[in-house]
């Protein structure tokens, strides 16, 4: 996928607000002692950027509870609960980030990042955090080369989709939708969601650092087929519904 800026999509953002599942306190669990960094010696997890040093995720093939968390301002990133910074995360990327959590002790909460390696996670302190719940689910099977989307455990609906090519494969795991992009000068789909996965073959593709997205496609042949460089493309019925879907999402992508 191409790194463009463009606009958020407002109904993505919008299924945040009418589920009214924003907190105004972003203060959840016990309150702990905070732990002060020094922001600007960090580098910044962004589409664009690689932390060796990030720990992964080490359940990258399982559910989570739906809880997904917005930084209000730039906030460190821990390899564990009061050990060391590695990095920051700021409060955008595509729009606001929305991060989804995959473990949670007093005080923490562990989230999926955006940079690379794929798989990347880190700690934030929960203290400064908005938090909200996404009941929907995002599957995508390689093998089958299929997408599904799942609102509370409800099928929304199966659709064919064209997924990464041998020697370009779509990255396996749990990642996230981390942004939703329209940009009218895209001819091959002017609707853009990119994920917090990268190709883990190629540093770049059209431009950006080789950002896996989901997008529409103009030509029907290639749903069903293993045919982009990454990329999960999709039918414009089905980029209809996943358009809706709020960012942090958590989109599961397997071998099935």
């Amino acid at each position: 996928m191409r790194n463009e800026r463009g606009g958020t999509s407002i109904p993505a953002l919008a299924v945040l607000v009418l589920l009214g599942i924003v907190a105004a306190v972003g203060i959840f669990g016990n309150k702990t002692k905070h732990v002060t960094v020094d922001l600007t010696t960090l580098t910044a997890s962004t589409t664009a950027t690689t932390i060796p040093t990030a720990p992964l995720d080490t359940q990258p093939f399982t559910g989570t509870g739906g809880l997904v968390v917005h930084p209000r301002s730039e906030a460190a990133l821990f390899t564990a609960p009061d050990a060391d910074a590695f990095g920051k995360i700021g409060p955008t990327q595509f729009g606001p980030t929305w991060l989804p959590v995959v473990e949670q002790t007093d005080g923490w909460v562990r989230v999926l990042l955006p940079s690379k390696p794929n798989r990347s996670t880190g700690w934030l302190q929960d203290e400064d955090l908005d938090r909200a719940s996404s009941s929907y689910l995002i599957r995508v099977h390689t093998s089958s080369r299929t997408i599904e989307l799942f609102d509370k455990n409800k099928s929304l609906g199966t659709w064919k989709a064209g997924v990464g090519a041998k020697k370009t494969p779509t990255p396996p795991g749990r990642t996230f939708l981390l942004g939703s992009i329209i940009d009218h000068k895209r001819s091959a789909s002017p609707i853009v969601l990119p994920l917090g996965a990268h190709s883990p073959t190629l540093d770049t593709f059209g431009g950006g650092p080789g950002t896996v997205a989901i997008h529409g496609w103009p030509n029907p042949h290639v749903f069903g087929a293993a045919i982009s460089a990454g990329c999960v493309r999709v039918p414009k019925t089905a980029l209809a519904d996943l358009q809706k879907v709020p960012l942090g999402t958590l989109v599961l992508i397997d071998s099935k």
